[in-house]
């Protein structure tokens, strides 16, 4: 099925940024792309799409974090299997551990996930549910651990709860920013970690679309391979400096009221 006889360049323009704010954004991004589908039945952008929004997410946060990735690199290779460890080091370290979960269970779950965990309504639940348990933390927290001060034990526990974020609808974000607001992360440090953690998990899912991709022979539309890329990279890039410019003011309130509006229209597809 070739993509450019499905997708319009419209299309192709808003699922793109979809894509590149939701990643990073406590929104759940499943919920998002079910909405065009619902709402104007779009069909299915297709795996070389995924793919393309992928690499301009990734792209985005790694040009934002640059710095820090080439620190951690650094000190990871020269540090890192010593006694003498440095702070970048370790958040190396933490960041590779914590992704481990992850990528455990979802190769294991895979299948399970598509076929049976992937509809409106487990995602309109997902979304309500962890919307108000982000709600709770955020408002329950203390908030006064910066990232300096991170923990391996927090970071397993960070990587354990974005487990659940391979349910659709939770958002991968979302849910690991939760865990570290309940462990007294600052809001800016979980904002932080999480997109860090972001990086694996994305050039993960990425390598994965494109292993599928290659399996099914799919057809490529090149134009919409490069806005796709080139707006997903856009908006991702956007919202993650935002974000990290206003968390600490305005709180997770918005995203949990808008996460509540989001899950109320999704259950009124499920059940009209």
């Amino acid at each position: 099925m070739e993509l450019g006889r499905l997708m319009t360049l419209f299309e192709i323009i808003i699922l793109a940024i979809i894509q590149g704010i939701t990643e990073f954004l406590p929104i759940s991004s499943s919920g998002h792309l079910l909405l065009p589908a619902e709402l104007l039945g779009w069909v299915n952008q297709g795996l070389a799409f995924d793919v393309a929004v992928h690499v301009g997410s990734l792209l985005a946060v790694m040009i934002y974090f640059r710095s820090d990735i080439t620190n951690m690199t650094v000190d990871w290779v020269t540090k890192g299997f010593t006694r003498h460890q440095t702070q970048n080091s370790k958040l190396a370290w933490y960041v590779i551990v914590a992704t481990i979960p992850a990528v455990v269970v979802g190769f294991l779950l895979k299948g399970w996930i598509e076929e049976s965990a992937r509809t409106a309504l487990v995602i309109a639940a997902t979304t309500l549910f962890f919307g108000a348990v982000l709600w709770y933390a955020d408002a329950t927290a203390k908030r006064t651990q910066p990232l300096e001060k991170l923990t391996m034990k927090q970071a397993v526990l960070i990587g354990l709860a974005q487990v659940m974020a391979l349910i659709p609808g939770t958002s991968r974000s979302g849910i690991t920013m939760t865990a570290g607001l309940m462990l007294g992360l600052t809001r800016e440090s979980c904002a932080r970690f999480s997109f860090l953690l972001s990086i694996p998990i994305i050039l993960g899912a990425g390598l994965l679309a494109t292993y599928d991709l290659i399996k099914v022979n799919e057809a490529v539309d090149w134009r919409a391979l490069f806005y796709g890329a080139a707006f997903s990279f856009v908006s991702a890039y956007l919202c993650i400096y935002l974000f990290l410019s206003w968390i600490s003011r305005i709180g997770m309130m918005p995203f949990v009221i808008y996460r509540m509006v989001l899950g109320a229209v999704l259950l009124w597809f499920v059940f009209a």
